[in-house]
């Protein structure tokens, strides 16, 4: 395993959903953004700063410690998770914190990138201020509602086509509100996404080894939040990585206060965001569409946005209301009926943790952008938000592929028509482009000799001899069209890899991180390859590391 390029995130197509002209700005000229972020992620210095001033403001650590041992244990904790947690009681330890959606299999490979970055980063810290302590903490985005979305995993088969294989509860698609994912017991139909996965990934030596760890992580009757930390642990056993679920009664007591601001105040931050995004949009994108209100409510084993009206709150997508009294009271006495959304779950987080830095993926520096004022609202300071790192893994096989046909792994990223005709081009024994070029400059010459002549015996001839110019134009585009897919059946063989190689490196338009998910690699490439992207990834280069394996 080795890092064979690094390539500037400038040079990739701009994407409000991965790399946006905010996200570059925010790595490579952070003074254009400055006013919107608490500090500059780039240098470490003002940690000390920004520790003492949470030392004195956090006030939950021993609720905090109490509730995460508790989970913890529950998910099969290691001692140094335990231990980390033991640290959270004293003042001088703070937390860097980053967080996901519990995908089955843990989702898209940045969730692995993102846990890495946060250990290392770890690491770096507290070798750097040894008068602190600082702890990886791992916030487990479970009360989100999207089954479909984190029911999915992306692999890649033994065609080498890009296959999506969901868990389906209950056997089928629902289009019901099945309330938090993260709550969800997997049923038998479990079995059924395993099989198909089983049959899915090419047979290699370490394929049944990795099925035993994928199986004792995902049973039936277990829950995705439980299932999801569960493979996490074994990828990151001995990091002392702490899991959290903000899904929990007592700590939904502690976020009461801000379920009863949002209330009592809607639409003020709404307000704030939308001031901040009409001057951040003068540039950038705003990636936050907000609401009036910023808080959903579960309900009938569903989770209902609050959807505020004259006299009284609805729920979306049901009949039922709720007046502002008992909606209030609810917030008071059973708080663990709200659950924040992208708006508020920043807001919540940083209230039960001592977060001292957030890593964060490109979509969620955008929304950072736009929350600084919120915090400020709620009497906190937003953390340092640091990026995860962004990786491309390409096996070996491939990087033979790119050398054979002269192409930079840059070019993948790009027009995928532009590389197969640089790869025609390459291998054809005969430059068409050349070839009809040379044809249509000698016919025009020969044309144009020929003109002089008939204008001197009938110059209203001249018409047909345009008109025969034009014909054979005609005609020769045809041929060359003709003569090009020729020449593409012919080479359909270094095509189809070529195709391989950018189903592997750029799966469906879009970056490897973000499609594919860490078990094709593991079965590929062992179970040791977590703990050896440990050693490659650096977390300090701020740019896409390219890492052959």
């Amino acid at each position: 395993m080795t890092t064979t390029q690094w390539i500037n995130f400038t040079e990739f197509p701009l994407s409000e959903e991965g790399f946006s002209r905010l996200y570059r700005d925010y790595i490579n000229d952070f003074q254009k953004l400055q006013r919107y972020y608490e500090t500059d992620f780039h240098s470490l210095e003002n940690i000390r700063k920004y520790a003492e001033r949470l030392r004195h403001k956090y006030t939950h650590r021993q609720e905090i410690v109490e509730v995460l041992r508790e989970q913890n244990q529950q998910y099969g904790a290691s001692d140094a998770t335990l231990e980390n947690i033991r640290l959270l009681s004293n003042d001088n330890t703070f937390a860097v914190v980053t967080g996901q959606q519990v995908g089955i299999l843990t989702g898209p490979l940045y969730t692995i990138y993102k846990a890495i970055t946060t250990i290392q980063l770890v690491k770096v810290l507290n070798a750097t201020y040894p008068e602190y302590k600082f702890v990886p903490i791992f916030w487990l985005e479970g009360e989100d509602h999207d089954l479909t979305e984190a029911a999915k995993a992306g692999f890649i088969n033994a065609e080498h086509l890009i296959t999506e294989i969901e868990y389906l509860m209950a056997g089928k698609q629902t289009q019901k509100n099945v309330g938090a994912v993260g709550e969800i017991i997997f049923d038998d139909n479990l079995n059924v996404f395993l099989s198909t996965l089983h049959k899915t990934l090419v047979n290699t030596e370490f394929k049944e080894q990795l099925f035993g760890v994928i199986k004792n992580s995902y049973q039936p009757q277990t829950t995705f939040n439980k299932a999801f930390v569960s493979l996490m642990n074994n990828f990151f056993y001995h990091e002392g990585f702490i899991f959290i679920s903000s899904n929990d009664k007592r700590l939904k007591h502690l976020l009461s206060p801000i379920f009863q601001k949002e209330l009592l105040e809607f639409p003020r931050v709404s307000q704030i965001i939308i001031e901040q995004s009409a001057e951040l949009e003068e540039r950038y994108h705003a990636q936050i569409k907000t609401k009036a209100l910023n808080l959903f409510y579960f309900h009938k084993g569903g989770r209902y946005f609050i959807e505020p009206r004259e006299n009284d709150f609805s729920l979306k997508g049901t009949r039922h209301t709720i007046s502002k009294e008992e909606m209030l009271r609810t917030a008071i006495e059973n708080p663990e009926l709200f659950s924040p959304n992208v708006a508020l779950r920043p807001i919540c987080q940083d209230t039960l943790l001592p977060t001292l830095v957030y890593v964060a993926g490109p979509s969620e520096i955008a929304y950072f952008a736009q929350l600084k004022k919120v915090y400020q609202y709620f009497d906190l300071t937003m953390p340092m938000i640091y990026p995860r790192a962004s990786v491309t893994l390409i096996e070996e096989k491939f990087v033979r592929i790119l050398e054979k046909y002269q192409l930079n792994i840059s070019d993948i990223y790009k027009d995928f028509q532009h590389i197969r005709k640089k790869v025609i081009e390459l291998v054809s024994e005969v430059n068409i482009d050349d070839m009809f070029n040379e044809a249509r400059q000698s016919i025009n010459d020969q044309l144009n000799e020929m003109k002089f002549g008939i204008n001197y015996i009938d110059s209203t001839l001249i018409g047909s001899l345009e008109n025969t110019r034009q014909k054979i134009e005609q005609n020769l585009l045809q041929l060359k069209e003709k003569i090009t897919e020729g020449q593409q059946r012919k080479h359909e063989v270094a095509l189809r890899q070529v195709e391989k190689l950018a189903n592997h490196i750029y799966p469906k338009n879009n970056f490897q991180e973000r499609e594919l998910n860490i078990i094709y690699f593991l079965n590929k490439h062992g179970l040791n390859l977590v703990r050896d992207l440990m050693n490659e990834i650096k977390i300090d280069q701020f740019k896409h590391q390219i890492i052959s394996l």
